[in-house]
């Protein structure tokens, strides 16, 4: 690049406005320096060429003079310096902006004091089980009892991992840091990363003479009963996150998450749709007809269910308040009871002739049962 010019602007190589903040610039430059890296473009020579001018134009705005030179001059103000031009000019010095250059890119990856991996103990895993619920039971709630095998704290060492009377001694291949840490050179100079001693499993500790209940872990598994307390609304699928009652960490360190899987079996009576339950409930051509009042199963009581006189198949009642809990806030979905009407199919004689009669009373052909049919048109003739 012959010179800072050639770059075009530079609050649109960071993709900002004008009237950007210093917060707004160095968000933006973070974002645009990781997409342009080097590293992460295979030595790609054109990004890592955006890269320079990119880190040329955070030199500049970040600096409220360079910055206000800019904005009053324009390119002109660089006095003919390029990204690499070096202290001659206003070039690629990252001179204080190597911190937030590696901040951006490694984060606490740098091995800066404080930042580094969580020491002693590790906490245990997570683990997941599967409770199976009745239908009732998810809607209304209920206690349940669960059978798991888990790691738990050994009880002869107290997680400690040490046989009684003896310490653990310092790891002697990270003199009890926990992590070793390693040096890798980039373009823009030593990068320090830290990892998890091997040896140690990042505890810092080593145990000669191991506990001989655990043999040095600190936990042993065991079969354990848990009381699990399901709120009433859950829905199969759903999942109970029990915070500190999964696995035991090894030597002493906290217990994990325990992930409750819960399985709803289905009710006959009823289908869920979310906080509503839908059902149906049966009736008789006449009691459609000629309107009743009919009794319908709900999760709570049998209720009464008005069906006005010509009710159709498929016409559903509302019963408010009667479906399942909110999960999340007060009260309940609804009930609604689809109505089928059904058609006799085992009448008698008697119900026949009725229903002949009905039929011929109203204009209706119907076919079939032509004695009866016969002896009506003939009465009627």
């Amino acid at each position: 690049m012959a010179g800072a010019e050639a770059m075009g602007d530079l609050y649109e190589l960071l993709g900002v406005r004008p009237d950007a903040t210093d917060d707004e610039i160095k968000r933006a430059y973070r974002r645009r320096a990781r997409e342009l890296h080097p590293d992460a473009n295979g030595g790609d020579a054109q990004a890592e060429a955006k890269f320079k001018e990119v880190s040329f134009a955070y030199e500049v705005l970040r600096d409220p003079e360079r910055r206000a030179r800019y904005d009053r001059y324009g390119p002109s103000s660089f006095g003919g310096g390029a990204p690499g031009a070096g202290a001659g000019g206003m070039g690629f010095g990252f001179d204080g902006g190597l911190s937030d250059l590696f901040e951006a890119f490694f984060g606490s990856m740098s091995g800066s004091p404080g930042r580094g991996r969580r020491r002693g103990p590790q906490p245990g895993s997570d683990a997941e089980v599967t409770l199976h619920l009745e239908f009732a039971e998810a809607v209304f709630g209920a206690q349940k009892q669960l059978s798991v095998r888990l790691p738990v704290t050994c009880e002869t060492c107290g997680g400690r991992g040490t046989r009684q009377g003896t310490e653990p001694a310092t790891c002697p291949e990270c003199q009890g840091s926990g992590e070793l840490r390693r040096i890798r050179q980039s373009l823009l100079g030593q990068v320090v990363t830290s990892v998890a001693c091997a040896r140690c499993q990042g505890l810092g500790q080593v145990i000669a003479d191991p506990c001989p209940g655990c043999r040095g872990e600190g936990r042993r598994m065991e079969d354990r009963e848990l009381t699990v307390e399901v709120p009433a609304g859950v829905d199969d699928g759903s999942t109970l996150r029990l915070a500190g009652r999964g696995p035991a960490g090894p030597r002493g360190g906290p217990n994990g998450s325990l992930f409750v899987h819960l399985a709803v079996a289905g009710d006959e009576r009823f289908e869920r749709v979310g906080d509503d339950l839908h059902t149906t409930l049966h009736v008789g051509v006449a009691q459609a007809a000629l309107g009743s009042a009919v009794d319908v199963e709900t999760l709570d009581e049998a209720r009464q269910v008005v069906v006005p006189a010509g009710t159709q198949n498929g016409t559903t009642v509302r019963l408010r308040g009667l479906g399942v809990p909110h999960l999340r806030g007060r009260g309940r979905g609804d009930l609604y009871v689809h109505l089928a009407v059904d058609t006799p199919t085992d009448l008698t004689p008697r119900q026949r002739e009725l229903l002949a009669e009905l039929a011929a009373e109203r204009g209706e052909e119907v076919h079939g049962h032509d004695g009866v049919l016969s002896r009506i048109r003939s009465a009627l003739g």
